[in-house]
């Protein structure tokens, strides 16, 4: 047979086609199907390991409520609570403790979700808000790939690196609360301390504010139409600061707006009804229980000529006096703007003022064993003005001496007795005359006039030592004179730390 026949039989023979069809076939589903297997593993790996740095986020985030031991907390309760499992990865399946994970915290995160993080790291309890978590990289032997690869004459693929990475963060919800805010000073977290008193003045409208100055917050995002104050007009603002059952809406500590403008006189009158004082716009809110004063309002004013109501024409009693302003403050050496003082007061000039044989009985000088002691959790505030406040109110409660007169904290012969005379009401609350302030880092967070998106650093409770009054000047500014009593959002979910009322909600979430 000729060549060039039997090369046109052979081209023509379709015998063996389909071997080489399903060989080529067979060489490529191998490849697929190991792709798959290890891109599946490799999935599932990173699935499990994202999941654990989410939890590990979570549980420290939880724990950022700004108090000293916070990154502590927060670092052991990552080590310590979450534990998971890995299925393909070489190595340990177990994931659990601080080998498998870096742990950093961050006061802010940047604007945009795609910034990188770093600029914000702190290890800073006070301020440290977010937890990044960065797991310790795992391999993944790629197996089926990897012989693939061999069998089709390569090396072989190397083991592929899998990790995970997880921000959460920390905040709060505040119900229930005054709308008002102000300044901390610097380095509040290690000056600000319980008995410390300060000094609030009213802020400008468009300067900047400092340490000290007082605005409130916007009540478009606060106030709840069915509370209270839902009725009360033009006066909102003075209701929800005199009320002594606000309800509130909850606002998120992480951003709010402040409310602009000077309210000197409306305000002055708000927080002046805890003392038994009713003046313009609250003037007819005397005997209405949801206005009622504190159970001790003592004050060292009365009213000028006689009569039980003051309405803007006082003078300074005769025989009592407030309670005392800190020593340093009164004589301006309290560092700084003068607006935080140290706590130390003239305590046995208050108590030779207003309690010298106040029960009939001779104590000396300054004495104070007729007035109960303070025991349990009020102990904490020995010493203070608070302290002070609440062992007349028990004393009053209790001493058998004033049943002539069972609405007299001091000897019925005073000037004040100690309990309201205005009002036909009195709260039997003893915080009646605490307001719950959320603090401002003003540095890092200036506020002037409307400021939105501020974030709440800390809530302080601020015992009102004297009334509230404005301090002369053209326009007036106002002074709230007050004790720090504590900070009501350490004890996280449920009603503010120490009595203080307030409902503080931790929300806890991953940011990224």
């Amino acid at each position: 047979m000729p060549l060039n026949a039997i090369i046109s039989n052979i081209a023509k023979d379709e015998r063996g086609t389909v071997a080489i069809l399903w060989g080529t076939a067979l060489v490529a589903f191998l490849g697929f199907f190991a792709i798959t297997l290890d891109v599946g593993r490799l999935n599932a790996t990173h699935a499990e390991l994202q999941s654990f740095a989410d939890n590990v986020a979570l549980a420290a985030a939880g724990e950022l409520d700004g108090q000293p031991d916070a990154i502590t907390r927060a670092t052991n309760a990552a080590a310590n609570l979450i534990s998971d499992s890995q299925t393909f990865a070489n190595g340990p399946t177990a994931l659990s403790g601080a080998s498998d994970y870096t742990l950093t915290f961050h006061s802010a995160l940047p604007v945009s979700d795609v910034a990188p993080l770093g600029a914000d790291i702190t290890t800073d309890a006070r301020i440290a808000k977010f937890a990044q978590v960065a797991l310790t990289p795992k391999s993944l032997t790629m197996n089926f790939a990897s012989a693939l690869d061999k069998l089709l004459g390569g090396n072989g693929i190397s083991a592929a690196s899998v990790s995970a990475e997880a921000v959460a963060g920390y905040s709060q919800a505040a119900c229930d609360i005054s709308p008002l805010m102000f300044c901390l000073p610097p380095n509040w977290e290690s000056t600000l301390t319980v008995g410390d008193q300060i000094l609030l003045r009213s802020g400008g409208n468009n300067t900047a504010w400092g340490p000290g100055n007082f605005g409130f917050i916007d009540l478009d995002s606060f106030e709840d139409t069915s509370g209270v104050c839902a009725d009360e007009g033009g006066n909102k603002l003075a209701c929800l600061i005199a009320a002594q059952n606000q309800i509130t809406q909850c606002v998120l500590t992480n951003g709010l707006t402040t409310e602009p403008g000077q309210k000197v006189g409306i305000t002055n009158a708000a927080f002046n009804v805890r003392f038994d004082i009713y003046r313009s716009v609250l003037n007819g809110e005397k005997n209405n229980v949801d206005f009622a004063p504190a159970p001790n309002v003592i004050k060292g004013i009365q009213k000028k000529g006689g009569g039980s109501c003051i309405q803007g024409n006082e003078e300074i009693t005769p025989d009592t006096t407030a309670l005392g302003r800190d020593t340093c403050m009164a004589a301006g050496t309290c560092g700084g703007n003068n607006r935080f003082g140290d706590g130390v007061w003239d305590r046995a000039g208050y108590l030779n003022q207003n309690h010298d044989l106040a029960d009939g009985v001779a104590d000396g000088v300054g004495g104070d064993s007729h007035l109960p002691a303070l025991s349990g959790s009020e102990s904490v505030f020995a010493g203070t003005r608070y302290g002070m406040y609440l062992r007349e109110i028990a004393y009053g409660d209790s001493d058998p001496h004033s049943a002539p007169n069972a609405n007299a904290i001091l000897n019925p012969a005073l000037a004040e007795t100690g309990r309201p005379m205005c009002s036909s009401e009195m709260s039997d609350d003893p915080a009646r005359r605490v307001v719950t302030a959320a603090g401002i880092d003003c540095a890092q967070n200036p506020v002037s006039g409307s400021t939105t998106g501020v974030p709440v650093t800390k809530f302080v409770a601020v015992f009102l030592t004297e009334p509230v009054g404005d301090d002369g000047g053209s326009p007036p500014s106002f002074d709230i004179h007050g004790e720090v009593v504590g900070f009501p959002d350490v004890t996280g979910t449920g009603n503010g730390g120490n009595g203080f009322g307030g409902i503080f909600r931790d929300l806890v979430q991953l940011y990224r």
